[in-house]
């Protein structure tokens, strides 16, 4: 890893053009011209790839790589690829990244990477003795699993414990679950606890007296989870317009509707995994992976609610906590066949999986900071449409250097719409 060599500081990088822009951060982060020049895109990954990749494969489809600036994370810099088509998320992911670099970053914890694989057993008459005669036999069927996987043994992983669970009225009659706990080290792990959980089966079928059917993982990865805090002085939240106290009090007030109202938890959600996602798509991890466990645990107390939580302590600083599963890899996968992913990796210094998921987690954190800040404020609208000023002018025709000059124009003159661009592109 290069992180002590990385200063994830730097002015000015939205005013170069992207080949200065790579050059910039390849200095920075120490990242070699080759990782760079598959960065940049155009055929990165090449087609004969992508079609080992999936079925069916026609072609490749890009998405805008950007990278969020300013980011420390425990202590260390870290620059961080967002493969996203959405404008504002990585400018607001910078912003608040920087204010929070002056109150010291954002410090994040991880439990061990816990995944859970599911077997479902059917047709059992007794399944309160069902259960007794699996935890009984617990140590058999984590041999029986272990045994299947050497090499994730060898890493210091493997099953760990079994959980039975029992659901006495289902529609389809009474119902035994096996849940095998594995850890999965740096990898995001379904593969491997899909095979456990299907190695185990015939053993679980016979000692529970029932009848197999899935045999899969979960994405509620409860006991694999990430926790960022970070902590604001009201003199760093403080603007020209407002006061950091009121912007710390507006920040409450506007998570505090999420917390108890769905409709609302749904959007303050939706603007933390704007965060989140992007990172998780550019290293290759499994965003919808990442989405369904993210949402399950936010409903996990049986109502859907806000998974950040923000308070104004005794001293009159804002503290936010973001935690949420965090399934992420390093190895196998997309991660290790997608030559952008590696290259994204690199540029944030070889993480762990531990380290990818606590810098992941620490961006949805911000993002949530930046819409908050602005919900509160000004309303999310002006920032949002500002920055999205560049893709009205594209649409307007405008094209080169035109189309900074026009979305320019149109920011300047608070009118942001295609009638607006259109008429600024005329007259140039």
């Amino acid at each position: 890893m290069n992180e002590g060599k990385v200063n994830s500081r730097i002015s000015g990088l939205r005013d170069l053009e992207p080949d200065a822009r790579r050059a910039v951060l390849g200095q920075a982060a120490g990242v070699c011209d080759t990782d760079l020049a598959v960065l940049a895109g155009g055929g990165a990954l090449a087609t004969e790839t992508a079609n080992g990749m999936i079925e069916n494969v026609i072609g490749c489809f890009e998405l805008p790589l950007g990278v969020a600036t300013n980011f420390i994370v425990n202590g260390q810099d870290v620059l961080v690829p967002m493969a996203i088509e959405e404008p504002s998320v990585v400018a607001a992911a910078s912003n608040m990244a920087r204010i929070a670099r002056g109150c010291g970053g954002f410090h994040v914890t991880s439990t061990a990477p816990i995944m859970r694989a599911q077997v479902q057993v059917l047709g059992v008459a007794d399944i309160e003795a069902a259960k007794a005669r699996l935890l009984a036999e617990k140590d058999a069927i984590l041999a029986l699993a272990n045994a299947k996987d050497k090499v994730l043994i060898g890493l210091g992983g493997g099953a760990r414990d079994i959980e039975v669970h029992l659901f006495a009225e289902t529609p389809i009659g009474p119902m035994v679950v096996l849940h095998l706990l594995v850890d999965v080290r740096d990898a995001m792990g379904a593969n491997t606890v899909n095979t456990m959980a299907e190695t185990v089966a015939p053993m679980v079928e016979t000692i529970a007296q029932g009848v197999v059917r899935l045999r899969i993982l979960s994405n509620l990865a409860d006991r694999r989870l990430v926790r960022a805090h970070v902590r604001l002085t009201p003199e760093a939240l403080t603007t020209k317009t407002r006061k950091g106290s009121d912007v710390a009090q507006g920040i409450v007030e506007a998570c505090a509707l999420a917390m108890v109202d769905p409709y609302r938890a749904a959007t303050h959600n939706k603007g933390i995994m704007n965060g989140i996602d992007p990172v998780v798509l550019a290293t290759g991890n499994d965003w919808r992976a990442i989405e369904a466990g993210a949402h399950s645990y936010a409903a996990r107390g049986g109502c859907y609610t806000s998974l950040t939580r923000w308070e104004v302590d005794d001293k009159g600083d804002l503290n936010g906590v973001l935690e949420v599963p965090m399934a992420v890899g390093i190895v196998g996968g997309a991660t290790k066949t997608h030559p952008a992913a590696q290259a994204a990796l690199a540029m944030m210094g070889h993480p762990s999986s531990e380290r990818l998921g606590q810098v992941i987690v620490a961006v949805g954190l911000a993002q949530n900071l930046a819409a908050l800040r602005a919900l509160s404020g000004e309303g999310i609208q002006k920032g949002h449409m500002a920055l999205h000023a560049r893709n009205i002018a594209i649409m307007a025709g405008a094209t080169g250097a035109d189309v900074a000059l026009v979305a320019n124009a149109i920011v300047a003159a608070e009118d942001i719409s295609l009638g607006q661009a259109k008429q600024v592109l005329a007259g140039l």
